[in-house]
């Protein structure tokens, strides 16, 4: 199953991946980890899922220079010019806008998705036909779409889409609203009323109207960026860049391009959809044993425990009893027991905290 020669794959794998701490830190991010003793971390299945559709020298990759060397030891075929390495940490949509100025500079008439690197997908087969139809749909007009999903369950930790007119196209209508990470009442509301579908973060487009979206969204960075080097080899874009990627502002791709854009459309998909960057929605995600707990390659012994998401290193057996809706998590020189809820703002918390008091080692 592939697509034609005008279609192109960015992921995204720069992320520091916090609210996954104590398994995710600093300088080994979630992306590059197994978090299920599959054999392959998060980053190698994206990229593998992706290469049914596209040849590998189609598949771009941005993430940032610390850990650029992560990227060529998991994708040891990726060819160098297409790793986009940052440096700096920004938001997503400086780190695509590099992305597209690179392929537009390979193929005028590119058109491409755009892919977190920390999502499950059940239905592979469902997945890549989505992915095909929606880059048929975006080569024919100037706009973007975004792959959505009906939720099943209030997740505040999500963005919520607004379905709004239909298009000619089966399953495509136009984005009516966009609201990022509401709380848990509102996402209740939002999805009992089915008007709303949750972002997956894919995004697609022709990369010349993405290029006309940034420079909408950052003109100035980008005027001058055009000013100062219209044509450049590999090398001089990526010297460019290190003097230059601190002026982009830190934007993400849901800001910058589902809110206030009246050209964003949305494709209903159903392919079995999970995002993977907290430990609650990786518990919402998995498969759940005896007394709806989720262990994650780990050895454990439970007893009157329910609603627990467990982790442990190998080698360490874990024995818990009467413990009900908690994440523990074992992780080098860190155990983290705490309260499932709605966690990722209070990781979040925890490792900035942690980090002042006892030190980098620690986060």
């Amino acid at each position: 199953m592939e697509i034609g020669k005008h279609s192109y794959c960015v992921i995204l794998a720069g992320g520091r991946g916090k609210r996954l701490w104590p398994m995710s830190r600093e300088k080994y991010p979630k992306q590059f980890i197994d978090f299920f003793g599959s054999g392959h971390t998060q980053l190698q299945i994206t990229y593998r899922r992706f290469a049914r559709i596209f040849p590998s020298d189609h598949i771009f990759v941005c993430t940032t220079q610390q850990y650029e060397g992560l990227v060529y030891e998991q994708l040891p075929d990726i060819p160098h010019e297409n790793v986009m390495a940052e440096p700096i940490h920004r938001n997503t949509a400086p780190s695509v806008s590099w992305a597209t100025r690179r392929i537009l500079q390979q193929n005028p008439e590119a058109t491409l998705i755009v892919s977190p690197s920390d999502q499950m997908v059940i239905n592979e087969e469902r997945f890549c036909s989505s992915v095909i139809q929606g880059l048929d749909f975006v080569s024919r007009h100037d706009l973007l779409l975004v792959l959505g999903v009906v939720p099943t369950r209030p997740e505040p930790g999500y963005g919520y889409i607004q379905v709004g007119e239909p298009t000619e196209v089966d399953d495509v209508y136009k984005v009516q609203s966009f609201t990022e990470k509401p709380d848990r009442e509102f996402a209740r509301v939002f999805m009992e009323s089915g008007e709303f579908l949750w972002n997956t973060g894919l995004f697609l487009a022709r990369a010349s109207y993405l290029r006309q979206r940034f420079i909408q969204i950052f003109p100035d960075a980008l005027r001058r960026m055009r000013e100062e080097f219209p044509d450049a080899d590999i090398e001089q874009e990526q010297r460019y860049m290190g003097e230059h990627f601190s002026t982009l502002p830190n934007i993400s791709m849901d800001k910058g391009m589902l809110e206030l854009n009246e050209r964003a459309y949305v494709m209903k998909c159903d392919f079995g959809w999970a995002d993977l960057g907290t430990w609650h929605s990786m518990y919402e995600s998995m498969q759940r044993g005896d007394g709806d707990n989720v262990v994650l390659d780990s050895q454990v012994m439970l007893e009157e425990c329910s609603g627990n998401i467990i982790r442990l290193p190998k080698g360490r057996l874990g024995v818990f009893q009467g413990m009900e809706g908690f994440i523990v998590v074992e992780q080098d020189n860190v155990l983290l027991i705490c309260k499932k809820g709605d966690s990722s703002s209070l990781l979040r918390k925890y490792v900035n905290e942690v980090g002042m008091k006892y030190g980098d080692e620690f986060v």
